[in-house]
Parts: structure tokens; C-alpha cells; sequence
């Protein structure tokens, strides 16, 4: 497309560069926000990150090929290509890449699921029983990014939960090239915050709850809440399903009065449209019913722990509003295997239990511990880190939830980046005020110390990396998985392991 073309409606503060008005046929052949993956003709996006400044890389583009550079700096010297100055650049780049791309959002049904716990597993079973349907479907989340079941292989800078707004409109440019009918996604708040997914039409919205996290981005929790709601209020154009036992899904259906949205609840409470009544849990599995004003749904499942319970209804209230029948719902629902690393039970030939749960703030690690309190015959036994780089003000809270509920904790590392590991651990051990603890600040120390101590009936909690295979320490990221870990011991081959390095 050419440049003019793209930026026609973008209302930007200038324009310079000699070629634009004399050659106003500027070809734009792709879209960049990297100079290192820059190829000839792609528009350059100058974008200033939390650890890089992309303006000082635009000579690096122009070196390369680029056709143009937009940039929200105003003082910038006059270059050999034009140059767009916009008044906020990730708006400026989800226009002009949702434009690049064709709207593609327009001709595809997207649902965005959002939320601090949930998101995956909600995403996966929707996906799952939809295409039990002979639905063709796209998945975008933390996991994986996919259609019609086939995993796409994703650059390392693309592998975020919800991808940058050029990615993320390529992405579903190509599930509409593929005639996906249906994408999933995953939204996170930083993706809401920073416009990832602006322009976009969202046919249904489901919000999951809302709890402490990410407040080294947002600042409060009442940032991290306005950035969640801007996918109902500003995105969502048909439908929003929403939890209504957590306190911001009802403010948010207050909110909501009087937009023309369809919004359909779920939750325990009594005035839910998917209400959720006897709860029958186990490590094998759930039981459950979903009453509505017409019918009672008697729900199976192989997933375990009551927070499972809400993504199966939710997931549920979403099927039905995209017009699946109930029959088909509640047959895929029973036979989906749980997700990894998502309140995932190992099953291994022990006599205690081994769960592993990416439950990484405070509000997920008390649920899950709640969860399995009930199911544990024996001890629960509880192994956690917090994450380097990230909101410290969540580590002595979780560490206050994890010795008052459980019986025993190895606090240890979680994926440390750029902090000392120590320093983390002091600060999870600042609420603590029972004497029953220990602390191995290698994670496979750890692991490897609850298993040994395990006995029959108890259950090991592996919390906080959950689906993740590789931990990250001093910025370098090596291989690690927590069930590597387990299996080894248990099966008692080695305690000592090469982890090598992931590029």
C-alpha cells in the first residue's frame, strides 16, 4: 500500500521528508517495529520501549530499506525518507497495521476472554468444544498460538500472551487466508494498555475476575482495571459474559447498563444466568450443575479445583450464545484433558499427588491452595518463587497466604530476569509469621526436597511457572521444567542435570 493511503485518517502532527510531495506513490511493502528484522520497503515503527528507544535505531532501518518511519517524537532531524509524527505511536501502529492488513477482524467472529487467572484455560476449552463442533478455529494466547489445532512457530519477540498490534493483525490475516470462522484470544491488560489490539472488532468478550498483578506496569489496581474494561467499552460489539461472584465483574456490569452489548452472567450467585450450584470436587475430577431459566446443565469434568469450575462455565455461557448445542458442549466438556501446567495433576506411580499451577499472584495461589486443601488427606505441601522485575509489593502477601494455608513451603525461585534471587526471597519471607518453611533458592533443590519429604496422601504444589519451560536468571533463560524434575526423583535417575542455554 503506500503511505499516504495508510496514514489517510490517522490525523497525524506532521509529515516531512522532500519525497512525499514529490513522489507521493512512497510504497509501504511490510511492517516493522525492529530495524534487526527489517527488510526493504517495510514502514519503520520508532517506538519507545521500557529498555530500548526504537529512534535511535531509525538510521539503522534506513541502512536497511525502510520506505518510512513513524515516530512520536517531535524533535527528529529531517531524513532521506518521510517521516509520519504521530501524537501516540501504538495507536498510530494498530491503525495503520489493522489497516495494512485488510480489518481482517471484520470478517472473522473474535472473542476476546480477559481477566488475571483463567484466561488460558477458558481460551482452550472454548476452542476445544467448538471445534467438536466442526467450528474452524484460531487460538492466540499464552501457550500457543494456532488454527484448526496446528501450533505456529513464533519468533521470541512475538511471544507474548496477546501479540503486538503488527503481529497480532498478521496473525489474523492469516487465520481469515486459512478460513478460520472463529479466533480465541487471550487479552492481557499490558495489550489493552498499550493499543495491541485497538481497531479490532471483538464479537464477544468474556472477563474471568480480576485480583492483584501486573502493578509494576499499571501502577494501582484501579489502572490494571481500566485497562482490562477498555475491551468491553470500546472494543466488544455484540456480546460481553462476565463473572458476577468477583467484585470488578459486577462493577463492570454496572458499567455496562445501557451499552448495546448483550451481557451474559455466570458465577454462584443467585441472580446469574449460568448459575452455579453443587460442586462436587476430587482429584479425578469435577461435577457440578449449571441452572439456567430454562434448563439444568449436569456438568463432568476431568479438571479439578473450584477455579476450574468457572472456566468451564464460562466457556459454556460462551458456546451456547455462538449457538452450539448443549449435548455437544457438555460431552466436550467432559472429555477435555486438563491444560498444562494449569492446576495439572502429574500422574506418576507414587502414593502422594504432584500438582503443577502457573498461579503467580496472590489471589491464584490462594485458590488453588484452598482448592486442593479440601482434596488433601494428607499434608499440602507448597513450593513457590516470585518473579524478578515485577510488582514486589504481591511477594510477602504470597508469602502470608502460603504458610497460613498450607502445611509445608520451600520457598525457592520462580524466574528470578535481573534481580538477585536472594532479595526476592527476603521479601516472601517478610510475611511469614509461621515457623513452617524452608528456603532452597534453587528451584530443583527444591522440588527435588518435596518430593523426598512426601507421603502417602500428601499433595506437592509446584506454583507459579506452570505451563513455562525455561527459567530465567540474570537475563538468560535455560531450559527448566518442574515435571522433569518430579519424574527424575521419583524415578530416582539423577539429581543433577545440565540445563542449557535457550537463544
Amino acid at each position: 500500500m503506500r503511505l499516504l493511503e495508510l496514514i489517510e485518517d490517522l490525523k497525524p502532527i506532521k509529515v516531512i521528508g522532500d519525497c512525499v510531495y514529490t513522489n507521493q506513490n512512497c510504497e509501504v511493502l511490510g511492517l516493522c517495529k525492529d530495524s534487526r528484522l527489517l527488510t526493504k520497503g517495510d514502514l519503520f515503527f520508532a517506538v519507545k520501549g521500557q529498555h530500548f528507544d526504537g529512534n535511535c535505531f531509525i538510521k539503522d532501518a534506513i541502512d536497511k530499506g525502510a520506505s518510512a518511519v513513524v515516530t512520536d517524537t517531535i524533535a527528529i532531524d529531517r531524513l532521506p525518507i518521510p517521516v509520519v509524527i504521530v501524537q501516540d505511536i501504538y495507536k498510530a501502529m494498530a491503525y495503520i497495521a489493522d489497516k495494512f492488513y485488510g480489518h481482517p477482524s471484520a470478517q472473522l467472529k473474535v472473542i476476546g476472554i480477559t481477566g488475571t487467572n483463567g484466561k488460558t484455560t477458558t481460551a482452550t476449552l472454548l476452542e476445544y468444544i467448538l471445534s467438536n463442533n466442526g467450528i474452524k478455529t484460531g487460538l492466540i494466547g499464552t501457550i500457543r498460538y494456532s488454527y484448526n489445532s496446528k501450533t505456529l512457530k513464533i519468533p521470541i519477540k512475538e511471544r507474548f500472551t496477546t501479540p503486538e498490534a503488527i503481529y497480532w493483525q498478521y496473525l489474523l490475516k492469516k487465520m481469515k487466508n486459512k478460513d478460520i470462522e472463529i479466533v480465541i484470544s487471550e487479552v492481557s491488560s499490558h495489550a489493552l494498555a498499550l493499543k495491541r489490539v485497538d481497531f479490532t472488532e471483538f464479537y464477544l468478550s468474556i472477563f474471568t475476575n480480576l485480583s492483584r498483578d501486573h502493578l509494576d506496569f499499571h501502577g494501582n489496581i484501579n489502572n490494571y482495571y481500566k485497562a482490562k474494561m477498555r475491551l468491553f467499552k470500546e472494543l466488544t460489539k455484540k456480546a460481553a459474559i462476565l463473572n458476577i461472584d468477583d467484585f470488578y465483574g459486577r462493577k463492570l456490569l454496572k458499567s455496562l447498563k445501557g451499552k448495546d452489548l448483550k451481557v451474559i452472567t455466570y458465577g454462584m450467585s443467585k441472580d446469574a444466568d449460568y448459575r452455579i450450584e453443587n460442586v462436587e470436587e476430587s482429584l479425578n475430577g469435577l461435577r457440578f450443575n449449571i441452572v439456567t431459566s430454562m434448563y439444568v446443565l449436569k456438568v463432568s469434568s476431568l479438571l479439578i479445583g473450584l477455579p476450574n469450575v468457572y472456566n468451564i462455565a464460562s466457556a459454556i455461557s460462551a458456546s451456547e450464545f455462538l449457538g452450539i448445542d448443549k449435548e455437544i458442549i457438555i460431552e466436550a466438556v467432559k472429555k477435555f484433558p486438563p491444560v498444562t501446567g494449569r492446576f495439572e495433576k502429574m500422574k506418576l506411580d507414587q502414593d502422594f499427588s504432584v500438582v503443577i499451577d502457573y498461579a503467580h499472584t496472590p489471589d491464584a495461589l490462594k485458590k488453588v491452595i484452598l482448592s486442593l486443601r479440601k482434596l488433601t488427606k494428607g499434608r499440602l505441601i507448597t513450593v513457590f518463587g516470585c518473579g524478578g522485575n515485577r510488582d514486589k509489593g504481591k511477594r510477602p502477601e504470597m508469602g502470608s497466604i502460603a504458610s497460613k494455608l498450607s502445611d509445608f513451603v520451600i520457598i525457592t525461585s520462580d524466574n528470578p530476569r535481573w534481580e538477585d534471587p536472594k532479595i526476592i526471597i527476603k521479601d516472601i519471607l517478610k510475611g511469614i509469621e509461621r515457623d513452617n518453611f524452608a528456603v532452597l533458592e534453587d528451584r530443583a533443590e527444591a522440588i527435588a526436597k518435596a518430593v523426598k519429604i512426601a507421603k502417602k496422601g500428601d499433595i506437592i504444589l509446584l506454583a507459579g511457572k506452570g505451563h513455562e519451560d525455561y527459567q530465567e536468571i540474570a537475563g538468560i533463560k535455560k531450559y527448566f521444567n518442574d515435571k522433569d524434575i518430579v519424574e527424575k526423583v521419583i524415578k530416582n535417575k539423577s539429581e543433577v542435570w545440565f540445563c542449557p542455554d535457550i537463544h
